[in-house]
């Protein structure tokens, strides 16, 4: 956008463009503080290893001096174990064990002495083989070459007593060889453990002299880098204000809500006044990008939005190939207005990359407030949705039998009016209201049904709607609701009026509809249904005689078989795989038939579908609460299936504009009654429901 190229991407606070930036960043500029501080690096390394090479020397001195200490508990050791063999011996006792500790006394001894004088591995404190570097001090020397020397006469007598072979003569002489000289060794061990200390304690004198020169020699390099970089800092800083100003002059005065995101999805230090207003509370620099925008979007397009931004962030994708897939780009959020209220606001952000050579430094967040043009953009779809569905109802209207379509129309026009009376003329909280409600509902849903029955898709999503707002004035006793009913009302006589206009209909020119043109009028709806539930059906219809009736009556049959029909697809047959699992063919079938015997009418609904279930219905009664169990019991299954006419039952799984509502078969019992016929039914489940309704006319 304008706005957004108009602020230095690289850094909201650049002062000038790309050449003075290099300019300003040159080697040449800030080669004294490079080459101090590359001095100060190396000088820094050479300390470094002079303290690794030293204390590495420390840690020798340590292990020996740690040795020396064990060689004069070792010659101890080996005096206490020649004089516990030998009073073994005095007593004529065998001392295998204190024979073991003499050999094991003389061997290290000797092993970690020769180890000093020449170097060597020896055991170490835990028993761990460790290396023992020869000593290189005079005073150690000394002491080992002494300590050798009464060593070696030592070892000469030792040898028959560790072989285990030694008279009571060579003991004797091996007990007055260690009682004459064993304190003269342990005076050469403590005199090579005073040298041992003494050579690591003048290393540890030496590098505490290489560290402080060192500390000394750093803070002098810091202080010339310190002085040298506040010299040009100095320098810089104008530039940097002057830039910042600038900026802060741009981010008050754009409309869009500017700020940068780092890679790890963090506010950056430059917010424009708008994006505090557009987000409905000040955004702080370091705030989470996701974590603000976690409470206005659900889980699935937080992620949407997570994964979009990571895209942006990886320097090998293509930003023109994704622009098109930004989910952000229309975001609903709740806002305060300036009187505090909280409003529904629309919310558009677009990203733009701040790029560092190849590597995708930030992101540029625009964000806008779209509200306006959303809510004009949603206007102008549900204006198109609603032509597009006037055209399609007046296309169907004009497939439609003109004489059928007359009749619907006619019929249609009737109910509305009746509706409107009943509406009209029913006080608030009058006990009538109730009654005038399920009149109105039942007039409603036979609307419904035969406009299903004509194709008239518009007509029947219009009618559901209204049919739910006179329950939902029922369920609620009046109120608000009850006045807005007139609007839809008037919106379903506004439609019925235009297709009043279609068919051409004026008073005393009804023309009685045939009989083949509700036979394809019923076979179109069970068809639509079937399809719209999933299921396959065949429908044979023959109400040729339909034409016979009088107007009044053919009417009611053409009702009565609409809601029949719809009652049967919906509830009754079942979807392909059920009646395929249950030994069924995949395809169910329907028949509509009427005839006259004698001087009777029968209208007869009959499909192959599940069948009615007694069991079922009772627990259908118990969930809506109309019986208790206890009251139930007393019920045979006639009295039980009996319920499905009344007004609110129904056995669907979810309320749809097809079924749910519980009028159908309300609507059926009705119109029987006014035709003054008997209504008979019969049921297997698992097999058939027919529906038989015998009338005179």
């Amino acid at each position: 956008m304008p706005v957004a190229q108009a602020i230095a991407i690289k850094n909201l606070a650049t002062p000038a463009d790309s050449s003075s930036a290099s300019a300003l960043f040159s080697l040449g500029k800030y080669r004294d503080i490079v080459i101090a501080v590359a001095l100060f690096l190396l000088f820094d390394l050479g300390v470094l290893l002079v303290n690794f090479y030293t204390s590495y020397q420390i840690s020798e001195d340590a292990l020996g001096i740690n040795l020396a200490g064990r060689q004069r508990m070792l010659s101890q050791r080996t005096a206490k174990a020649l004089l516990a063999v030998s009073a073994a011996r005095s007593q004529g006792l065998a001392s295998p064990a204190d024979l073991d500790e003499l050999r094991d006394a003389v061997q290290l001894f000797d092993a970690s002495l020769k180890a000093f004088q020449l170097g060597g591995t020896v055991p170490g404190g835990n028993n761990q083989p460790v290396y023992l570097p020869p000593v290189a001090s005079r005073q150690a020397l000394a002491a080992l070459q002494q300590a050798q020397a009464l060593w070696i006469p030592y070892q000469q007598v030792l040898a028959p007593v560790l072989q285990g072979r030694a008279s009571d003569a060579q003991l004797q002489a091996a007990g007055a060889y260690a009682q004459a000289h064993n304190l003269q060794l342990l005076g050469q061990m403590n005199a090579l453990t005073t040298a041992l200390e003494a050579t690591a304690s003048q290393r540890a004198d030496r590098l505490r002299q290489v560290q402080t020169a060192g500390i000394v020699l750093a803070l002098l390099n810091f202080g010339f880098i310190l002085f040298k970089f506040l010299r040009r800092l100095r320098q810089s800083d104008a530039a940097i204000d002057a830039a910042t100003e600038e900026n802060r002059e741009i981010l008050a005065s754009v409309r869009e809500g500017l700020f940068l995101i780092t890679p790890d999805y963090r506010i950056g230090s430059q917010v424009s006044q708008s994006a505090h207003q557009l987000f409905g509370h000040p955004l702080r620099p370091g705030d989470d990008f996701f974590g603000l925008l976690a409470s206005r979007l659900g889980d699935k397009a937080l992620q949407d939005a997570k994964d979009y931004v990571e895209l942006l962030f990886a320097p090998h994708v293509k930003e023109s190939l994704v622009q098109d897939i930004n989910p952000l780009l229309d975001v609903r959020v709740q806002l305060p207005n300036r009187l505090g209220q909280e409003v529904q606001r629309t919310l558009a952000f677009r990203f733009n990359r701040v790029r560092v050579g190849a590597a995708v430094a930030h992101l540029l967040v625009t964000v806008q407030d779209i509200s306006e043009r959303s809510a004009l953009q949603a206007t102008l779809q549900a204006e198109r949705q609603r032509a597009q569905k006037e055209l399609a109802m007046l296309l169907a209207a004009c497939e439609a039998d003109p004489a059928l379509l007359r009749q619907f129309v006619a019929r249609s026009e009737t109910s509305l009016l009746e509706v409107n009376e009943l509406l009209r003329n029913t006080a608030q909280g009058q006990p009538a209201l109730q009654h005038a409600l399920d009149q109105a509902a039942r007039r409603i849903h036979a609307l419904k049904g035969d406009a299903g029955a004509l194709g008239l898709d518009s007509l029947v999503h219009q009618a559901h709607d209204f049919e739910s707002a006179l329950l939902q004035v029922r369920a609620g006793g009046g109120g608000d609701p009850l006045l807005a009913l007139p609007l839809p009302l008037e919106e379903l006589l506004g439609k019925i009026s235009a297709l009043k206009s279609l068919a051409g209909l004026q008073r005393g020119m009804l023309a009685q509809a045939t009989g083949t043109a509700l036979n394809t009028a019923l076979q179109r709806l069970a068809t639509e249904l079937a399809t719209a539930h999933g299921k396959r059906v065949t429908t044979r219809v023959q109400m040729e005689q339909h034409g016979a009736l009088s107007a009044e009556a053919a009417d009611l049959v053409r009702e009565i078989a609409t809601q029949l029909t719809r009652n049967a697809v919906v509830h009754g047959i079942e979807a392909p795989a059920t009646r395929q699992a249950s030994g069924k063919a995949a395809t169910g079938q329907l028949e509509i038939q009427l005839q006259r015997q004698d001087a009777e009418w029968i209208l007869r609904i009959r499909d192959d579908g599940r069948g009615l279930h007694a069991a079922s219905i009772r627990q259908k009664l118990l969930d809506l609460g109309w019986y208790t169990a206890l009251q139930l019991e007393s019920f045979d299954e006639r009295q039980i299936v009996a319920h499905i006419f009344k007004p609110g039952f129904s056995t669907a799984g979810s309320l749809s504009v097809h079924a749910g509502r519980g009028l159908g078969l309300d609507v059926v019992q009705a119109d029987v009654q006014r035709l003054g016929g008997r209504l008979t039914l019969a049921s297997t489940t698992g097999q058939f429901t027919e529906f038989t309704i015998r009338f005179e006319a």
